[in-house]
Formats: C-alpha cells, structure tokens, sequence
C-alpha cells in the first residue's frame, strides 16, 4: 500500500505501533516492523537515556527495517530529562520520533534539525494545526475512543480525521478505535493516509506482557472501559476492572484530589499487573476497540490480514458507489 505516510516512513504499510508505555519494547517493536509497518520504541518505559540507547541496539539487533521512538512530555514537577532522551534518539541514528504531550516544540526543532521525520501526535485540530506550523512531518489524530489520554473535547474519530485532513496539508494518520482492517478502510476513506494502533498490538504473540492480560483484551466488550481521572481533567481511558472502578467510584463522590487515587493508579502497580498477569492488579490502558478484539496473532498475521480486509473493504465501497 503506498502512501504519504509509507514513502516518507519506508515502510510497506501504513500501520504504525503506537508509543506505549511499559509495551513499547525491542520485541514489539522490531515484530511491528518485520511485518511491515512501523513499530515505535517508548522512550520513557526505559528509566535513563542510557537505557534507550541500550534498547535502541537490541531493537536494532532484531530488524533491519525503520523503527521510531516515541517521546511523549508529560506535566511533571519533576520532569525526566527529555533532552537527554533526545540526545540518545538523535545519536543512535532512529531516523522517526513520535512526539505528544506538552510544549514540544523546542524538541521538534530539536529532531528536524539532525534530519529525523517526526510525527505529532494529538487530540485535538487546533493542536495540530500549531504542530505543523512547528514544522512536523505528519499528525497522529487520536479519537475519543482511544486508549489512554484523548483529551477534554470528546470528540470522535469520525468527526476528527476528516475536520484534520481539510484543515492540514501534512499527511494525517488516525488513531483511536482502530483494530482491524474495516476500521483502516473507513480511517482512509476519510482521508488518512495510515493508522496507529495501540490496543490491538497488545494482544499479539510478541507483546512483552502477561497472556492473561491478552486474554482479558480478548474476552472484553466495547463497553470494557472507563474513564477515569475526568473530575481532575486529564481523562484517561482504561481497561475496566476492580482498581478502575474504585478510582470512578472515589471521583464520582466529588471533591476528589489526586492523593485520594493515587495508590490505585501508580505506574509501577500498572507495570507489574502487566507483567505478572493481574489484571485486576493495577490500571490498564485500553481503547474501545477491544470489543474488535478476538484473538492473539503474530504481528505478521495481524499486518496481513488487515491489508487485505482494508482492501476488500475498499473494494465493496467502491462497488455500491457505482
């Protein structure tokens, strides 16, 4: 399938891993990439810039295709050293950064100055708007539906993707509720040239998380998660389970403050039930489009099967407009 996206990236198709934390490493990664698409390293699930660097060679170690790395800034009063992190990205010679979060312009300049391509991305138009003006390759939209941070507007891929395509001139990838192949059909007919999944990659064979956390990606509904931190404004979806609807039941009494959560929604307690298979443990980060989920292929398998499921979904639109 050849894209904007594609020609820019090197890449077979357009289907990028998104920048997951705790997820996003060499293995998920380099299968992303062996398969076709573009798998993306999470720069902050590795504690210091060395630890990149060292995940970037075992990356390297397992593909000789484009990988990129994600760096997401998020508000911190101890922030990590975001620059360092950049330097290692720069140095080791990854060619892609993801950016999100907040204020990335300086690291923008930063990464298009030594010549890497670099996707924003965001959930909002207005936001995008002023990362193409900060000179970035392409936008990742994400929809409401997406798993993890979508934002305080609440609004839809549906309506999102296209308002994006009509207002930028730098190619738009869709993110957000997308598993399967007729998601990236309707993504593409609403003027994305590529998709990023989150979701879906955790439940294959080469995510670097515990079975019985794919399992229960599989075993949910569209209707398998909350929103939580609302009341504070920094919305999160997650996977439903026992520590996510503690954390809505304590917001929906009013007047909560982040010190009353805070033990239920700490990453390292995230981490281990993504590592010990508790998924009742610890939050975990889940999109609507796990009721799309059935079951854990290769990341091969996945690829494939969505290409030619877009295509034969194309093929039908196609059809009833003639």
């Amino acid at each position: 399938m050849k894209t904007r996206i594609t020609e820019m990236l090197g890449i077979q198709y357009p289907i990028i891993q998104g920048g997951m934390m705790w997820v996003g490493r060499a293995e998920m990664a380099a299968a992303v990439s062996n398969a076709g698409g573009l798998g993306v390293l999470t720069a902050l699930t590795q504690p210091t810039p060395e630890d990149l660097a060292r995940e970037i060679e075992r990356c390297r170690s397992m593909t000789d295709k484009p990988f990129g790395v994600n760096l997401t800034l998020l508000p911190s009063i101890n922030p990590p050293p975001y620059a360092k992190y950049l330097d290692v990205i720069i140095e080791s010679g990854v060619k892609v950064l993801e950016t999100a979060g907040n204020n990335p312009g300086e690291h923008i300049a930063r990464a298009k100055a030594a010549g890497l391509k670099v996707i924003h991305k965001c959930v909002a138009v207005r936001h995008a708007l002023k990362a193409q003006s900060l000179g970035v390759d392409a936008i990742s939209i994400d929809g409401f539906e997406c798993a993890g941070h979508p934002g305080e507007d609440d609004v839809s891929g549906l309506v999102l993707i296209p308002q994006a395509v009509s207002k930028l001139s730098i190619p738009v990838i869709a993110s957000g509720g997308i598993a399967d192949g007729r998601g990236m059909a309707a993504a593409m007919a609403l003027g994305a040239e590529g998709v990023n999944m989150g979701t879906r990659f955790c439940a294959t064979q080469e995510a670097p998380i515990h079975d019985n956390i794919k399992q229960a990606l599989v075993a949910a509904s569209e209707r398998d998660t909350r929103l939580i931190f609302r009341t504070l404004h920094n919305t999160a979806r997650v996977l439903r389970n026992a520590i996510s609807e503690e954390v809505v039941s304590i917001e929906r009494k009013g007047g909560a403050q982040f010190e009353d959560i805070r033990h239920l929604v700490a990453g390292a307690r995230g981490r281990a039930a993504l590592e010990t298979g508790q998924p009742d443990d610890g939050i975990v980060t889940a999109g609507q489009c796990v009721g799309l989920i059935n079951d854990v292929p290769t990341c091969a398998e996945l690829l494939e099967r969505m290409v030619a499921e877009c295509r034969a979904s194309l093929k039908a639109a196609v059809a009833w407009a003639n």
